[in-house]
C-alpha cells in the first residue's frame, strides 16, 4: 500500500471507458507497522548453561521428545525463538511447523506462551517472580517417509530440536546436550561425550553455534575408519548404515580416502578443526541423499551399495572431497553476511559462487588427485559441468549472480523450466569460472601459479584457529591479486554478471580442450541417466524421459519444446510404434535421415507432432585442442 505523496500516478483512461462521476472511497486505513517485540541479539554474556535433552526412542512414530532447562537472566518478558536459517541450505529452511506440544513451566508453574503475530519462529513468555529457570518441553514431528529416524538408523540436527533465549549471539550460549537412544544404536558426533551410560549419552558443554553445527548420527550398524592415522587433528570415516555388510570398505578405498585427507591438507596447508567427523549414512530409504557441511564434520547420505560397488557411483565420487573442502571453504573462511549472530538473522547469499562454487571445483579436482576417479572419468564429469552451463538458455535474462539469490526463494519449490529458470547454477558454472581463473593465473605467471596458491594463502591464515574468519568481494580480488597481478574485479564481475554465454566455457579451452558432443555417452553419463531415472536427450531432442514415456523436463525453445511437449507429458509412440527408450534413442540417431514422429497424451487429450530436429544422438565429451599446452592434466595430478 501507499499514500497519495508516494505513488506513481495512475495512467491516463482511454477516452471510451466509462468511469463512474462518483465513485466511494474508502478512507482511514493505515499501514499496519510492526512494533519490535523481539530482543536483537547482542555479544554478551549469557549466565549458566541451557540443559538440552532429546529422547530419540521413539521410533515407532518417528518422533523426537525435547526437554530443555534455560536459567532466567533477568526478570520480565523473555522470548523464545525457534532456529530457521541453515547453513547448509544457506536458506530458512528449518520449518517451526516440525515443533508440537510446547509447554513452558517455572517451578510448578505453567507459564502461558504467545507465538509472535508477525514473526512465528518466535514465543513470548511473561516470567514469574523469583523463577530462576524455566523446563521447555515439546515434541519434533516429522512426517515418517522424511524423518532420519529409522529402527536402527537416526540423525540428531539439533538446531531443528531446541528453543534459545533472543538477546544473545548463539556463541555466548553455553549448552550441556544429552541424547537418549534406543538400545544398541552407537552415535557418532564431532562433539565430545562427557559420559556415557547405557543407551544415554551426556555431552561436554558447547556454545550453542557449535552444537548446532555438530550433528550427530547413530546407527545399529556401524563402523569407524582413521582416515589420517598418527594425526594430531584426526579425521575419521563414520558409517552407519541399515545391514551390517555395507559398513566394510575395502582397502583400497580406504587408501584413496586417505590420499584424499592427505591432499586436502598440502592443497590448504593448514587445519582449523580439532577433529573432523565424516557422517556416512548408507541407506536406499534416505531422500535425498547429498552432504551437508560442518565445520568439524560433514552429514553425508548415500546409498547402501556405495562402497560395495565404487565402479556404479562416479556422479557422487567427490561427494566426501566437496564435504571435506566445505571445513575450509565456507566454514572457517566464511562469506560476511552469511556468518550471522543467531540462526533466525538473514543470510546474504551473493559469494555462492565461491562458497559452493570453488569448493565443487576442488572436489572435481581432489578426487582426480587422490585417483576416486581416473583422470578419464574426471574429464568425463567436466564434460558434464560444461554441457550444463553451456545450455543454460535462462542466462540471458538470469545472470549467475543473480542465481545466487536462489537458496532464498527457490528451495522446497518445484522449478518445471529448469534452464529456463536455472536454479543453483552457481555450482556447476562455478566450476567452469573457477577453471577458467586457475587457467588465467598460469598463463599471467608462466606456469609458475595456480589457483592451489591462491586456497593456500586465501583458506590456509591462521592455521591451528578454529574461530572463523568471513570475506568480501574485494578481499577476495585483492588475495587473487596478490597471486597474479590482473584485474580480477572487472573479469568476476563481467563474469558473474553476463547474459551471453560467449565466454563460459573459457577455462576448457585455456586449459587446452573443448567441449564436443558424440552420439555414444560416457559411463559418467550414462549412470547420471540411471540415478535419475531418464533418458537424458537434452543435447538432442530437448527432453528427458523415463522408460514408461513421462516427460521429466523439456529443454526452453528445443525441438520438443518448440513441438508443444511440457513436462508430465506421456509419449505413447514413436513413429507409429508403440513407445520405448530404445526405439526412441535408435530414432534420433537416425533423425538426420528420417523424422522424429511423436504422439503424446497431455491435458487428457492426445497430441501428433513431428520435430523438427535434424541431427542425432548427442552426449558430451571433452577433446583435446592439439596446438595448445594441456594444462588441465597438470591441475588434476596430485600435490607433491
Amino acid at each position: 500500500m501507499c499514500n497519495r505523496d508516494t505513488c506513481l500516478p495512475l495512467p491516463v483512461f482511454a477516452s471510451w471507458v466509462s468511469v463512474p462521476a462518483s465513485v466511494p472511497v474508502e478512507v482511514g486505513h493505515q499501514a499496519v507497522t510492526r512494533t519490535p517485540s523481539i530482543e536483537t541479539a547482542k555479544d554478551r554474556p549469557f549466565k549458566g548453561a541451557i540443559m538440552l535433552t532429546v529422547d530419540a526412542t521413539d521410533v515407532r512414530h518417528k518422533i523426537f521428545t525435547v526437554h530443555e532447562t534455560i536459567p532466567v537472566q533477568s526478570e520480565g518478558a523473555l522470548t523464545l525463538l525457534y532456529p530457521q536459517w541453515e547453513g547448509g541450505s544457506h536458506a530458512a529452511t528449518a520449518s517451526v511447523a516440525d515443533l508440537a506440544g510446547l509447554r513452558i513451566r517455572g517451578g510448578t508453574e505453567s507459564i502461558p506462551w504467545r507465538r509472535d503475530p508477525f514473526d512465528v519462529h518466535a514465543f513470548h513468555i511473561s516470567l514469574p517472580k523469583n523463577v530462576h529457570a524455566i523446563d521447555v518441553e515439546f515434541q519434533y514431528v516429522t512426517r515418517p517417509s522424511a524423518a532420519f529416524m529409522m529402527r536402527d538408523l537416526i540423525a540428531v540436527q539439533w538446531h531443528r530440536k531446541l528453543l534459545y533465549p533472543a538477546g544473545w549471539f548463539v556463541c555466548n550460549i553455553s549448552v550441556v546436550a544429552t541424547l537418549n537412544f534406543p538400545p544398541g544404536i552407537r552415535p557418532f558426533s564431532s562433539l565430545e561425550s562427557a559420559q556415557s551410560e547405557g543407551n544415554i549419552v551426556v555431552f561436554k558443554p558447547a556454545t550453542l553455534e557449535e552444537l548446532m553445527d555438530s550433528p550427530v548420527y547413530a546407527g545399529r550398524y556401524f563402523r569407524q575408519y582413521d582416515l589420517d592415522p598418527g594425526a594430531s587433528a584426526p579425521v575419521h570415516l563414520d558409517i552407519v548404515a541399515e545391514d551390517p555388510k555395507d559398513v566394510l570398505v575395502g582397502d583400497e578405498e580406504i587408501e584413496k580416502l586417505r590420499v584424499l585427507v592427505t591432499q586436502t591438507r598440502r592443497l590448504f596447508d593448514s587445519t582449523h578443526f580439532r577433529r573432523f567427523e565424516a557422517l556416512v549414512s548408507l541407506s536406499d530409504r534416505l531422500s535425498p541423499g547429498g552432504g551437508i557441511e560442518h565445520f568439524e564434520s560433514a552429514e553425508i547420505n548415500l546409498p547402501s551399495s556405495y562402497f560395495g560397488d565404487v565402479a556404479r557411483q562416479l556422479n557422487s565420487r567427490d561427494l566426501i572431497a566437496h564435504e571435506f573442502v566445505h571445513s575450509w571453504n565456507g566454514r572457517f573462511r566464511q562469506p560476511e553476511g552469511m556468518r550471522t549472530p543467531t540462526p533466525n538473522v538473514p543470510m546474504r547469499t551473493d559469494l555462492l559462487w565461491v562458497y559452493e562454487g570453488q569448493t565443487e571445483f576442488w572436489g572435481r579436482v581432489l578426487a582426480s588427485r587422490s585417483e576416486l576417479r581416473s583422470r578419464q572419468e574426471t574429464l568425463d564429469k567436466l564434460a558434464m559441468d560444461a554441457a550444463f552451463v553451456e545450455a543454460r538458455r535462462g542466462r540471458s535474462w538470469k545472470s549467475l549472480a543473480d542465481s545466487n539469490y536462489d537458496p532464498l526463494f527457490v528451495i522446497g519449490r518445484p522449478i518445471v523450466w529448469r534452464d529456463w529458470q536455472r536454479r543453483e547454477d552457481y555450482y556447476a558454472e562455478g566450476v567452469l569460472l573457477w577453471l577458467d581463473v586457475d587457467a588465467r593465473i598460469r598463463e599471467l605467471t608462466g606456469g609458475r601459479r595456480s589457483l592451489d596458491d591462491f586456497a593456500r594463502a586465501f583458506f590456509g591464515i591462521n592455521d591451528k584457529s578454529t574461530k572463523p574468519v568471513t570475506y568480501t568481494f574485494e578481499e577476495l580480488c585483492r588475495a587473487l591479486a596478490a597471486v597474479a597481478p590482473f584485474g580480477w574485479d572487472g573479469f568476476l564481475r563481467e563474469r558473474l554478471e553476463t547474459h551471453d554465454d560467449a565466454n563460459v566455457l573459457d577455462g576448457l579451452t585455456r586449459h587446452g580442450w573443448r567441449l564436443v558432443y558424440s552420439d555414444e555417452p560416457t559411463e559418467t553419463f550414462r549412470q547420471d541417466e540411471d540415478e535419475s531415472g531418464v533418458a537424458n536427450l537434452a543435447y538432442s531432442i530437448g527432453l528427458t524421459v523415463t522408460d514408461s514415456g513421462l516427460v521429466k523436463t523439456v529443454s526452453w525453445h528445443g525441438s520438443a519444446f518448440e513441438a508443444g511437449l511440457a513436462p508430465d507429458a506421456r509419449i505413447r509412440s514413436i513413429n507409429g510404434q508403440p513407445y520405448r527408450r530404445t526405439l526412441l534413442e535408435a530414432t534420433i540417431q537416425s533423425a538426420a535421415s528420417f523424422p522424429v514422429q511423436l504422439i503424446y497424451d497431455a491435458d487428457g487429450r492426445s497430441e501428433a507432432v513431428t520435430l523438427s530436429y535434424r541431427g542425432t544422438l548427442r552426449y558430451p565429451r571433452l577433446e583435446r585442442i592439439e596446438d595448445q599446452p594441456d594444462t588441465l592434466s597438470v591441475l588434476l595430478k596430485p600435490l607433491p
